[in-house]
């Protein structure tokens, strides 16, 4: 057990030891001599943030919001560095002066440093793909939550889901869907590694920036995993000189974003009338009326009606279907709340604490952060613990090592209440009559109705910790003759404890007398990357650039579980005595996996103006058919740099041009790591002789049948866009064009009977995604005490399905002769030729029929206040003859703007706001179905003899034969957050030897405004929370 321990926690004394040796690096001798001064750009405009450092040593500060600075150094003959991002460095000899003055000189390529490509970096103005990057100052005024947070609305081109949970991580799609049943999503590289990993392991806070590389040229490099896109994370590395401790405290509270209300005590009896109503069409009105308010009938006449004896009320109660639970607590006045009970005002918090800095040899950054979420329902709730070390060290002209590691500890174990209140009624109760025991079903003693939403919770003890650490460890060495070598050999270790206890005191799990679960599951995988790169330039004019990969990854996991049933005497110790129970189960499940790649990348240039860029990527990965276990991914892009052009040198308005264009390659890996072959499975069945005894017996059998010829799919893409600034880059951005092919579709096929397997994986189909990208970037007031910038993105996909299996089927003219052939749809799964893999397909409403339409409702089998189906060839039924392509479920384009300012230097203010537009989504709460005898509803629009509203059916409405779904338009504006911050002025805050301090308060889902959707949020069709959130900044 020791050496286990030992074992287990050596990575991180490891760590901790290099923490502290780097650490001791910042110590320097005390300085005596105060030097102040001012950083300002070329139009005099201050530039807060600017670093300033004492040449050859940590000592270092930062400018504040004026652009002042003052530094203590060791002597008057010193030189300054000072480096602010989009300048150029300028090295300031003091020559005996404690006051200086630095104008920093506007550097094109300082600003191009920040963008991040695949294994390396590049010139903004030598880019050739379509690559968007988000900047370090959205994560300090928005206050993202994770990073799909961060990127929400932010690039064109990419959608981000809206989760609701406590854990609050969403999915990512760039450029529509390119597949129909492998995986979609694009592909994480963290720091130069591709990271498999959960998103929400890394802490936002630790994000420098955020690139996404969109076309497939940019892409490329990545090769069989990189058709969905990819997005590369940039943490941050030591900076500033001296070290620089960095203090930031968020404390927030979350509720409900929009309310749909439920009805309470007294709208659920009239409500339950109208459903009575509704259903006895026959029966007279007043016999669902209160007795105490009758109106031309008397009461005596009013039992007659079914012949009731005994309290009117009682009476009238029974006839509205509510229980003996209800009946008697409507007379004894309890009700109860259960939306109210359901959700819940949540506090998020978060804290966060780093320590970085930096000398001639020596970068390094480390934090620390805790955040505990409470979601909108009760018993929702994610906390996490994370930490970075990035560390990187010049041992000599030659070589530099360093690490960039990633500890997080996840809780992700809460048993949030159920989401049933629709399904209990106000009056029936939470309780037993003791006032303890939970009742199963709240208005139902038999049980039959509605559950109580807090048994789940109340009755179950579960744990669910992860534990992961990703750690990459690099060198760097310059080889003669110019090459460069770096070497990043990366790990991942991944822990997961899954604890479970189902109570025996829980009413409907008493008869097995409770279950457990023990799951113990750890995974280890590594990468190693060996990058060559070699740049020259010929002649002044032509740039060369070349990569070579050599690539190598390793996969494994081991999964084990336990299970147990029927504990005995009692399961009051529930997981943590396992041996008790008299049905255990073990189970296991490993895998593994292993991959390779070659790489290579050109870039060149031409005086800067004509730029190429060409690679190719031959991938290896265990998991396709024995057939085909490699694939080659190559790729080509081009750029003219026109405003570099003598005939535009003229045009003072054009500040930069570039014509862009790329085709490529890239595959899809996203399947089971045993995708391709044979999956044999075991169990037990009973085996009767001829004597009639029953023997279980143990069997093995082959449950799938192998594909030795499965290989990637393959997306080919091509793009063409367009940089431009304009007035000095005060207007600035970029159009994209772009089509995308994707073939062999991974997709299950159905197989004959006769096969003995219902289906196999294979290689079928093609799908087409085309579109359209606008970016704006405007900078519309540059004042010294009032600042305006602005952007604004758009964009538009379209999908459609060109192939799928490539079956044959007649096409028949309107007398039933055959005309010719084409490729059979797959009705089942919804997919058609021509059409897109989000197409809506079916029955078609068309108003609600009213009174006057009684008779043409009775030929379909429904009745005035139904939906009114479309019959489409007239022969009053309803067959997929009568189906028709509806609508979409996807956007069909999409818009965002923020808009961003700082006023007086100290005061900031922002707002985002996005839009997806032209989507419908269903809406069959309008159907006014399935409510049952004793259920609650929505408080929602019904249709009813003297309100006959066209978009809404009456109380218990039928379908008749009909199968259909009611589709609304989704589209939707969101202000999606809004900030306001302070920044306290210097002369206050150096007081204190604070070099840094902001106020700051934010509010996330601000508002949403709809064309016609009018249920919970359009987004996602359910409750989505609001966040408000006040934060405090310390830098020192």
């Amino acid at each position: 057990m020791k050496n286990s321990i030992s074992k287990n926690n050596s990575p991180i004394a490891f760590l901790f030891v290099l923490w502290c040796l780097f650490l001791s690096t910042a110590i320097y001798g005390q300085n005596n001599i105060m030097v102040s001064g001012t950083v300002v750009d070329e139009e005099g405009i201050p530039l807060p943030g600017a670093s300033v450092i004492e040449k050859g040593t940590l000592n270092g500060t930062v400018a504040d919001f004026d652009g002042k600075f003052s530094i203590s150094v060791a002597n008057s003959n010193i030189e300054l560095l000072v480096t602010f991002i989009g300048f150029q460095e300028q090295q300031v000899s003091l020559n005996g002066r404690t006051a200086v003055n630095v104008i920093m000189q506007t550097s094109t390529a300082a600003l191009d440093e920040v963008v991040v490509v695949g294994y390396g970096t590049t010139k903004k103005s030598d880019l050739t793909g379509a690559v968007s990057q988000i900047s370090t100052k959205n994560l300090e005024i928005e206050k993202p939550n994770d990073v799909s947070d961060l990127l929400r609305g932010n690039i064109a081109g990419l959608s981000v889901g809206f989760s609701t949970s406590a854990k609050g991580v969403s999915g990512f799609q760039v450029r529509g869907n390119t597949t129909l049943t492998a995986g979609s999503s694009p592909l994480i590289v963290l720091d130069g590694t591709i990271y498999n990993g959960d998103i929400s392991d890394i802490n936002p806070m630790d994000i420098e920036s955020v690139s996404v590389l969109k076309d497939a040229s940019s892409a490329a490099v990545f090769g069989a995993r990189a058709a969905n896109g990819v997005i590369t994370i940039t943490t941050k590395k030591g900076s500033g000189g001296k070290p620089t401790i960095n203090i930031s405290s968020n404390l927030g509270f979350t509720s409900l974003s929009k309310d749909q209300p439920v009805y309470g005590p007294d709208g659920y009896i009239n409500w339950r009338k109208d459903v009575a109503r509704s259903t006895n069409v026959n029966f007279s009105p007043e016999e669902y009326s209160d007795p105490r308010n009758l109106s031309g009938v008397s009461v005596e006449d009013w039992l007659a009606y079914d012949g009731s004896t005994g309290d009117p009320v009682e009476v009238w109660l029974r006839r509205l279907n509510l229980q003996p639970v209800e009946i008697q607590n409507y007379l004894e006045g309890k009700s109860i709340d259960w939306y109210d009970k359901t959700f819940q005002t949540g506090i998020r918090q978060d804290y966060n604490l780093s320590l970085s800095g930096n000398s001639e040899a020596v970068k390094y950054y480390w934090s620390i952060g805790s955040t505990t979420n409470e979601g909108i329902v009760v018993g929702d709730k994610f906390t996490t613990i994370r930490s970075r070390l990035n560390l990187e060290a010049k041992v000599n002209d030659f070589i530099t090592v360093g690490l960039n590691t990633q500890f997080a500890e996840r809780d992700e174990g809460s048993v949030p209440v159920s989401q049933n209140f629709t399904a209990n009624s106000p009056w029936g109760s939470f309780y037993e009559d003791d006032g303890v025991t939970i009742r199963l079903s709240p208005q139902d003693d038999a049980g039959a109705g509605g559950v109580n939403p807090y048994l789940g919770r109340v009755f179950t003890d579960r744990e669910t910790k992860y534990n992961t650490l990703n750690a990459n460890l690099f060198a760097k060495v310059k080889l003669p003759l110019g090459i460069n070598y770096q070497v990043n050999y990366t790990n991942r270790y991944t822990f997961l404890d899954v604890f479970n206890h189902r109570s025996s005191k829980h009413p409907e799990w008493q008869f097995f007398g409770g279950d457990a679960s023990r799951r113990n599951a750890k995974s280890y995988e590594w990468q190693l990357d060996n990058i060559f790169t070699y740049n020259t330039t010929i002649e002044e004019h032509h740039a060369i650039d070349l990569t070579f990969l050599v690539n190598a990854e390793k996969y494994q996991s081991w999964d084990n579980t336990m299970s147990n049933k029927g504990f005995d005497p009692n399961d009051n110790l529930g997981y943590h005595n396992m041996g008790a129970g008299i049905l255990p189960v073990i189970s296991s499940n490993d895998q593994y996996s292993t991959g390779d790649a070659l790489m290579g990348r050109l870039n060149y240039s031409y005086k800067d103006k004509y730029l190429l860029t060409s690679s190719v990527r031959r991938d290896g990965y265990s998991a396709f058919g024995v057939n085909n276990p490699r694939a080659t991914f190559p790729s080509l892009a081009l750029a003219w740099t026109l405003s570099k052009e003598d005939f535009l040198h003229d045009v003072s308005w054009l500040s930069f041009l570039k014509l862009r264009y790329s085709w490529g390659e890239n595959g899809n890996r996203d399947i089971g790591r045993y995708a391709a072959l044979s999956d044999l499975n075991t169990g037990k069945y009973q085996l009767v002789d001829n004597t009639n005894s029953v023997y279980i017996v143990s069997q093995l059998y082959v449950n799938t049948m192998s594909n030795p010829n499965l290989k990637w799919e393959r997306t080919e893409a091509n793009n063409i866009g367009l940089d431009f600034g304009f007035i000095n880059n005060r207007i600035s951005g970029s159009l994209e064009f772009y089509k995308a092919t994707t073939k062999d579709l991974l997709v299950s096929r159905s197989l004959p009977d006769i096969i003995g397997f219902n289906s196999i994986l294979d290689n079928l189909g093609e799908v087409e995604n085309k579109g359209f990208e606008f970016s704006l970037n405007t900078k519309n007031i540059t004042n010294e005490n009032f600042k305006w910038s602005s952007s604004f993105n758009f964009s538009v996909n379209r999908n459609k399905i060109l192939h799928l299996y490539g079956d044959l089927q007649d096409v028949l003219d309107d007398e039933g002769n055959v005309i010719g052939q084409r490729e059979a749809d797959d009705i089942s799964n919804g997919w058609f030729i021509g059409q897109s893999t989000d197409r809506y397909y079916g029955l078609k409403t068309d108003g609600v029929y009213s009174t006057d339409e009684a008779d043409e409702a009775k030929k379909y089998g429904v009745q005035p206040g139904d939906f009114k189906v479309v019959d489409v060839n007239g022969d009053e039924l309803y067959t997929n003859a009568d189906k028709q392509f509806l609508g979409y479920s996807t956007p069909r384009f999409r818009w965002t703007l923020r808009n961003q300012f700082e006023v007086f230097q100290n005061w900031d203010f922002s707002f985002m706001m996005y839009s997806y537009w032209g989507h419908e989504g269903s809406y069959n709460q309008a159907k006014n179905q399935g409510f049952g005898d004793r259920t609650s509803s929505y408080v929602l629009p019904y249709w009813t003899v003297d309100n006959q509203i066209n978009n809404a059916a009456r109380l218990f409405s039928s379908n008749g034969s009909a199968s259909y779904n009611v589709y609304v338009d989704k589209s939707f504006i969101r202000l999606q957050n809004v900030s306001l911050g302070y920044t306290l002025p210097k002369r206050l805050t150096e007081k204190f030897q604070i070099s840094s301090l902001r106020l700051s308060g934010n509010i996330k889902n601000a508002a949403v405004w709809t064309k016609e959707w009018n249920f919970w949020d359009p987004e996602n069709s359910g409750p989505t929370p609001r966040t408000f959130t006040l934060g405090l900044n310390i830098t020192l």
